[in-house]
């Protein structure tokens, strides 16, 4: 799969997205410090641990380059940037429960308008993980030409 590159100066409003989170009883908020055990382990138990330990990472920044919807108490979804690369989107997931209600859509549209502020004029999507045509309809994305294996290129599997 290809990286994605965004124009983060012509995205959607965030607006709407959030309301709809809201409205729907979730909270998404830039991710403390203090949750960061709860919040890789949450991401190493549902998606893998190589996104676990780019979502990690994200801790390391300042600002903390992780966002997170949370429900009750409990964590629904997450999205990072600025993990494996300066200007990358990702990794991102929504609890399977979670799914087709908006907060991929939300925690997206949260974290470019996070880089458009932060300095950034595009974003890449690397490696489009099968949601490619999500990433096209929701922030305009378009494939970056010759990206293919990318950054990934050469990444250490584990064995077994």
């Amino acid at each position: 799969m290809s990286d994605y590159l965004v124009k983060l100066y012509e995205l959607p409003a965030l607006e709407a997205a959030l309301k709809k989170v809201e409205e729907n009883g979730f909270v998404l908020r830039r991710a403390l410090a203090p949750e960061k055990s709860i919040i890789v382990d949450w991401v190493r138990e549902r998606f893998a641990p190589n996104w676990a330990d780019e979502c990690d990472v994200s801790f390391s920044n300042r600002p903390i380059s992780c966002f997170i919807v949370i429900k009750e108490g409990e964590v629904a979804g997450f999205a990072c940037y600025d993990s494996t690369g300066r200007a990358f989107f990702g990794p991102t997931g929504v609890g399977e429960e979670y799914r087709g209600s908006g907060l991929g859509r939300a925690l997206l549209l949260r974290s470019l308008h996070a880089m458009w502020h932060e300095g950034y004029a595009y974003a890449i999507i690397g490696a489009g993980g099968g949601a490619e045509a999500f990433y096209r309809k929701a922030v305009g994305a378009v494939p970056i030409e010759g990206s293919k294996p990318g950054i990934y290129r050469g990444l250490l599997k584990r064995k077994g």
